[in-house]
């Protein structure tokens, strides 16, 4: 790059590696195609995995949701925080798979500066409610299962309070780059939008806002998740201590221990590499990094939108036969045989 553009601060954008230009707004991702960061082939790939994420993702929160609306027995205070996870998927899927998809696709952010704006927005919300319900379905499960608080009942209106504390926690979360502290611009190769992880000037404030998003929003939920799993396990390995010669314990046992790291590991998935890539930038202002590589972390945060629910709803043995009733695949299990195995489990109690 022939000039300095540490000194030139486009207000809608910033490439953060070196450009062979003297004038960084001609290669503007609004304007023209980044085919200087990258091969056509790889735009045209990540167009391609973008339209399966928007596609899967898209119609399997739509059929949870819709199923929900349709078969009254889906309607308990878990399947309401599910419900609402669903909802926060379908908003990332329809909103920053759609538009990554079609930037990809064409090489740079076609739709421009105030739609990356609003992509970035509806993302990181969406994402910061998804997350959020993660960790208060493993609050749920601990509460029902392992009984902390004694006879205290999680009731519907305790879920549906829940479920209003995640948007409101995500709209703290993700309105301050509307604000100015950071702000939404074009990410990786360009093609969607997040928080401004790369400039170190005063005006945006960056790091402080990474480190707020790292604390309160990735650090506390997988805090919370990982303790009442553990928990959780702790209870089922004392349940099938105390009733060694229950095979149905037992069983229950193991299938706990396989939600359970299924769930954790999901979670890494989604949301460790993206964490991890703005903590690396935060922390190592002015090393070279592939964008690239850098895509990446931001593609698998909104492929979550696809594994999230095969986890926590088509894993759901209820939830899996009423989508294939909905789906005209099969007939709706009988109601002693669709609870799900965590539902199950919460019926067994150590000695």
């Amino acid at each position: 790059m022939r000039a300095n553009h540490g000194t030139e601060l486009p207000e809608d954008f910033w490439i953060p590696i070196p450009l062979d230009t003297n004038n960084i707004t001609t290669l503007s991702p609004f304007l023209v195609p980044q085919d200087h960061l990258g091969g056509s082939g790889i735009f045209y790939a990540l167009a391609g995995f973008m339209f399966f994420v928007f596609v899967f993702g898209t119609g399997i929160n739509a059929l949870t949701i819709a199923c929900t609306v349709k078969y009254k027995k889906l309607r308990s205070h878990l399947n309401y925080i599910l419900v609402n996870l669903a909802v926060a998927n379908l908003l990332v899927a329809s909103v920053g798979s759609f538009t990554a998809c079609c930037s990809f696709a064409s090489r740079y952010f076609i739709f421009g500066p105030l739609a990356c704006k609003i992509e970035g927005f509806m993302a990181t919300l969406g994402g910061m409610v998804s997350l959020w319900s993660l960790a208060v379905i493993a609050l749920e499960r601990w509460l029902v299962i392992c009984k902390p608080l004694g006879n205290f009942v999680f009731k519907p209106n305790h879920a549906a309070a829940c479920c209003i504390f995640t948007w409101l926690f995500a709209l703290i979360a993700s309105l301050p780059p509307l604000v100015g502290w950071s702000r939404y611009i074009p990410e990786g190769l360009q093609c969607s939008c997040g928080p401004d992880w790369y400039t170190t000037n005063n005006k945006y404030n960056n790091e402080s806002y990474v480190m707020f998003l790292f604390c309160f929003c990735f650090a506390v939920p997988l805090t919370t998740i990982i303790f009442c799993y553990t928990q959780l396990l702790i209870t089922m390995k004392m349940a099938a201590r105390a009733q060694a010669e229950s095979a149905s314990t037992q069983k229950a046992e193991r299938e706990v221990t396989k939600m359970v790291v299924v769930m954790v590991l999901g979670f890494l998935v989604c949301w460790l590499p993206y964490t991890t890539f703005a903590l690396w930038v935060v922390n190592n202002r002015g090393q070279p990094f592939d964008l690239r590589l850098a895509t990446i972390p931001s593609c698998f945060s909104k492929a979550s939108t696809v594994y999230n629910p095969i986890i926590y709803v088509i894993l759901n043995k209820q939830f899996r036969s009423c989508m294939m009733k909905m789906l005209g695949m099969g007939g709706v299990e009988d109601e002693t045989s669709t609870t799900s195995a965590v539902t199950e489990v919460s019926k067994v109690e150590p000695a």
